[in-house]
């Protein structure tokens, strides 16, 4: 039949209709939708879409649930009656639209996403794909159910932001922390960030509940934010340095000018033993941190402590040594790390070498 003469019968079909069998036509109409919608053109679509819009707001909440559930499958419903459906506050009517629904735009999700409440974030959050620009606004206003629902759906997507907010927002949330560890897409990066971020208790239940080989990277993750200990041919002495900053200590006070100057002078043991007292890690946790090969540990030392970048790039210089530089990429790389890296994450770091330092089999798993 053509659009011509659909739109007439249908007009027909509810002119006449008492205002307490509105909902039978309804029914009828979206019947005989969903049996021709393979077949239909956009004409056909469009005299649909006007007549089922005239009716929607003479029907009930339960009529408009079924349209929503019966359409909700359909790539060529009728848009603007599944528009107006997807943005009602119910979400007996709002939901299966939300969940299933290709024919609401990304533009619509993140704008739904942004003003409606947490069962419809919740229903967005079980999209079969979820796109960064959407999941950065459910891991914003999302409370824990919400975002353990994101974090367990395989198809939703995350930006760098949206991923760390995720992990910053898993750091008290043993449930929320065991789905974001469980996801495909957590690089070991990602994976030491959540671990840095959270509590003893969450990274103890991230150990005792994953699977072994997650259990081997979780591990590992652990002992490199620790700072495993570097073999090395020569044996420091601190005893001279801690006796230099004891004395400091009693008359001036330790400083992070203090540390600078000791750093910039390549004086090893001064700045470690320096650094151990103002933060309370003990000299042999540390050593192997400052000396190990990578930045992070001076990064989330320099951050504790309220360190600025300054000298923090004394401090990697110190590691390296007199004779050596650093590569530009790399402490570029080393500045915007510490630049992005927050000093509540940083501070629970120190917090676990401290930790480890009565708890040295804590997290001993082999790997």
């Amino acid at each position: 039949m053509s659009p011509a003469l659909l739109r007439p019968e249908l007009d027909d079909a509810i002119s006449n209709v008492h205002p307490e069998r509105r909902a039978d036509a309804v029914r009828r109409i979206a019947d005989l939708f969903v049996q021709g919608a393979a077949g239909f053109s956009d004409e056909h679509v469009a005299v649909f879409d006007g007549v089922l819009l005239r009716l929607v707001p003479e029907i009930d909440v339960e009529m408009r649930s079924e349209l929503a559930r019966r359409f909700c499958s359909l790539g060529n419903a009728p848009p603007r009656l599944i528009a107006q459906l997807a943005r009602d506050e119910d979400i007996g009517i709002a939901g299966p639209l939300l969940r299933r629904s290709i024919q609401i735009g990304e533009s619509t999700l993140v704008d739904l996403a942004g003003t409606r409440g947490q069962t419809h974030l919740i229903a967005i959050s079980e999209r079969p794909q979820v796109t960064p620009p959407i999941s950065d606004v459910i891991v914003r206003r999302g409370d824990h159910d919400v975002l353990r629902t994101i974090a367990v759906n395989a198809g939703a997507q995350f930006s760098p932001a949206g991923f760390s907010g995720l992990v910053r927002r898993a750091a008290e949330d043993v449930l929320l922390a065991t789905a974001v560890s469980g996801r495909d897409d957590l690089s070991p990066p990602r994976l030491k960030e959540l671990l840095a971020s959270a509590s003893d208790l969450v990274r103890r239940r991230l150990v005792e509940t994953a699977q072994p080989a997650a259990r081997i990277a979780i591990n590992r993750a652990l002992r490199e934010l620790a700072g495993a200990p570097q073999r090395s041919g020569a044996t420091r002495d601190f005893t001279p340095a801690q006796r230099t900053i004891v004395a400091l200590h009693h008359s001036a006070g330790l400083s992070e000018d203090m540390v600078f100057a000791f750093a910039r002078a390549f004086q090893y043991e001064e700045t470690v033993a320096a650094l151990s007292a103002m933060s309370g890690v003990r000299i042999a946790t540390l050593d192997p941190l400052i000396a190990g090969e990578r930045h992070d540990p001076l990064l989330m030392l320099g951050k504790a402590l309220g360190f600025g970048w300054t000298t923090v790039r004394a401090l990697i210089g110190l590691r390296l040594g007199p004779d050596r530089m650093p590569a530009s990429p790399d402490v570029e790389e080393a500045r915007h790390n510490f630049e992005q890296l927050a000093a509540s994450t940083a501070q629970r770091m120190v917090g676990f070498w401290r930790l480890r330092q009565t708890m040295p089999q804590t997290f001993g798993t082999p790997d």
